[in-house]
């Protein structure tokens, strides 16, 4: 990832309301330019001319090209400052090394947006991306939005627009397809034509120089034609604005995303428990998670979602019923149903009474309700019509095998009207070839999305029901707190009057004390911990505390003692300590070397009833601070019960968070415990992301072990590392 430090947004032009106003003239534009247009066959520069004059729709379009008289019956122009008339679009196909000059020009003669189609950028390495570093600086003031370069260009199929070097525009539809691919762009294209499935927008994002995700979110969210914005991702460049954009969109339109690249390794050089155990796709899930982003596993299902988005109401819950006369097939949806998060109804008794009042004896008496082989329409509507109704189903899934006493068209007909006053999501399977392809019809235009297999519609209802619950989690993280979290108003000033001396010495790893004192300030609770330089000092701490005692060593250097012999426990006498000090430091002596000791904390020994548990942070390169919660403990890398989040959390996100792990059922009480106090649990959480956000000179941290009992949330042990120094000279 490049970022270019010295090259800050213009607030003025990069404001998002004056870059979706600019992008409406990019995707509707009057008048276009094509830079480097020609009539060399096969070539970039001719087919995006032949494009957009073959139906340009009172469009006026302009050939730019110093090397010819003219291009395909236009005259050419030697520049863009020649062309008469400012122009809304100028489309770019000449080499790269002209693409920054030509810029120039463009931002010269008041061109009002621009793609660039060229290649050979910083995917070609350190030249190419020196180029796009010029182009930035040319783009900086202007506030022309550029999409690209290196991109197949874009498309707006409800107004004819081909901006593109594919071969053909795709069918106009409500569905705006975003992606960093532009070979996938025309296979999707190809299939889309094949399968009638039609687009608000096709756009080919390329380098994205310029204009971002968070430019497109918001644009095709204002746009009235857009009902579903697909996303094919390979990177985020600008994490902050991306989830900005997406929270502000997804509760009024589905924002579906797919990213190729789910294995990329986590950072080996990782100096704290968080860092070890986060890896970015598990950070881009909790992203997209927080932003209301549906994430799908395959680019089949882009499309499934968006067709299911568009017909069909989200489920109130994750209850599925199914009608089949087939038990097979009835088999497959549940398990791909269980398997994905979903549940099946349990049929309520009067709805058990009331299908086997008129269905043959033999049929299943539980959901799957296999309705058997020979059912016709009339069985298939009755039995819908009851299961509709069941107070314990949140969706219907209707599955038919054809048969030769059962006619699909006509149970497809008699369905329609119940499925269309039932409220709740319908989707149906009718498995065949020709044999369904008049009832598979019908009930497309009667708004119910059909699949060919079974598995798949159930789980495409699983997504809705996902889709739902991020909806939810959203409207409850900004509704306002019940119980405010009081937070000092010096707390970022204490923090880093506590992180100063580690700054001043050249020092990344704060000691156990500075660590707490960083807690402290944000109102976490610590258990008490001094410093001893020598046994004598350690003894005197220990009387002041009264035994037991807790030794820990203290060092500037190293961050995880118990690797190197540095912690004991219940010490219980002054021999104990004086004990226990020599060990430690012998142990680190022979490990590691003197220099790393110097000292020893000593804390009370705390027997309270609890959980040890871990939080902690880490930054992620796209999304910053990146906070972890779970079973903690010194295995806690071995069992790896955690979950994340992106800061800052509201209380109702912390007790998501805390509702994400497996060690959050043992909270109520169990064998004899008492329960976890989780509203100050929750508390902590809280704190502890607000005191992330506001630091960001904090790499990563964590507090390990963080005991939660009846009686509330103390950290027994705190690691902090400090980010480097930044780098002066400007770009990273």
């Amino acid at each position: 990832m490049i970022t270019f430090e010295a090259l800050p947004a213009a607030p003025e032009t990069k404001s998002p309301a004056r870059r979706t106003e600019a992008l409406r003239t990019m995707f509707d534009p009057r008048t276009i330019a094509v830079i480097g247009a020609t009539d060399r066959k096969a070539s970039v520069g001719a087919t995006v001319l032949h494009n957009l004059l073959k139906d340009a729709q009172g469009r006026q379009i302009f050939a730019v090209n110093p090397a010819r008289a003219e291009a395909q019956g236009l005259t050419c122009y030697p520049t863009i400052a020649s062309v008469p008339g400012p122009m809304d679009l100028a489309v770019i196909a000449t080499p790269a090394d002209s693409t920054p000059a030509v810029i120039e020009e463009c931002v010269a003669a008041g061109v009002r947006s621009a793609v660039v189609i060229s290649a050979g950028y910083k995917e070609r390495g350190a030249h190419g991306a020196a180029l796009e570093k010029e182009i930035a600086q040319r783009l900086r003031a202007s506030g022309m939005p550029l999409v690209g370069p290196n991109c197949l260009g874009i498309m707006n199929p409800l107004n004819g627009l081909n901006a593109t070097f594919a071969e053909t525009l795709a069918l106009p539809g409500n569905v705006a397809f975003l992606s960093q691919s532009g070979a996938l762009c025309t296979a999707i294209l190809d299939w889309s034509l094949e399968e009638l499935v039609g687009f608000s927008a096709f756009v080919s994002t390329g380098s994205m120089l310029d204009v971002g995700w968070g430019d497109l979110i918001r644009y095709f969210g204002d746009d009235p034609n857009t009902k579903s914005i697909l996303l094919y991702i390979e990177s985020i460049e600008n994490g902050a604005d991306f989830l900005a954009a997406a929270r502000e969109v997804s509760p009024r339109k589905p924002i579906i995303a797919i990213k190729a690249g789910r294995t990329a390794a986590a950072s080996q050089a990782a100096s704290s428990h968080t860092g070890a155990m986060t890896g970015d796709d598990e950070v881009l899930d909790v992203a997209f998670r927080q932003a209301g982003v549906l994430r799908v596993e395959r680019i089949a299902d882009l499309f499934y979602m968006a067709e299911v988005f568009s017909k069909q109401p989200l489920p109130r819950g994750p209850r599925l019923t199914i009608v089949t006369n087939a038990g097979g097939p009835g088999v497959l949806a549940t398990d791909a149903l269980l398997s994905n998060g979903g549940e099946l109804a349990h049929l309520d008794t009067a709805t058990i009474e009331r299908l086997s009042g008129f269905l043959p004896p033999h049929w299943s008496h539980a959901n799957p309700i296999d309705i058997l082989g020979d059912a016709d329409a009339q069985r298939y509507a009755r039995v819908f019509e009851v299961a509709a109704n069941d107070p314990n189903s949140d969706g219907l899934l209707v599955i038919l095998a054809p048969q030769g006493m059962t006619d699909p068209s006509h149970c497809a007909a008699a369905l329609i009207p119940y499925a269309q006053k039932s409220g709740k999501p319908v989707l149906a399977s009718f498995m065949g070839g020709k044999t369904v392809h008049k009832a598979e019809a019908l009930l497309n235009a009667a708004s119910i999305p059909t699949f060919t297999y079974p598995d798949t519609a159930a789980g495409c209802f699983t997504y809705m029901w996902e889709l739902a619950q991020l909806r939810s989690d959203m409207e409850m993280a900004r509704a306002p707190e019940a119980v405010p979290i009081d937070i000092p108003v010096e707390a970022r000033a204490l923090a880093l009057q506590a992180i100063e001396p580690a700054q001043r010495s050249g020092r990344s790893i704060l000691t156990e004390i500075e660590s707490k004192q960083v807690l402290e300030a944000y109102g976490i609770g610590t258990v008490p911990t001094f410093l001893a330089l020598n046994a004598g000092e350690a003894v005197a701490i220990a009387q002041h505390l009264r035994y037991p005692v807790v030794m820990k060593l203290h060092s500037e250097t190293l961050t995880h003692k118990s690797d190197v012999g540095g912690v004991r426990l219940n010490l219980e006498n002054d021999a104990a300590v004086e004990r226990a000090f020599t060990e430690i430091r012998d142990a680190v002596t022979a490990r590691r070397g003197a220099e790393h000791f110097q000292g020893v904390s000593l804390q009370p020994m705390v027997r309270r009833e609890g959980y040890e548990l871990i939080i902690g942070s880490t930054t992620d390169l796209q999304f910053g601070p990146v906070m972890l919660f779970g079973l903690g403990g010194v295995l806690t890398e071995v069992f790896r019960d955690t979950a994340l989040a992106l800061p800052v959390l509201s209380r109702s996100g912390a007790l998501r968070l805390i509702e994400r792990t497996r060690i959050a059922q043992a909270f109520s009480g169990i064998r004899g415990r008492r329960a976890v106090n989780t509203s100050a649990l929750a508390d902590t959480l809280v704190r502890y992301s607000r005191m992330i956000a506001e630091l960001p000179v904090i790499a990563e941290s964590d507090v390990n072990p963080l005991l939660a009992s009846s009686s509330g949330v103390v950290a027994l042990d705190a690691r902090v590392v400090l980010k480097p120094e930044p780098d002066p000279g400007g770009v990273r």
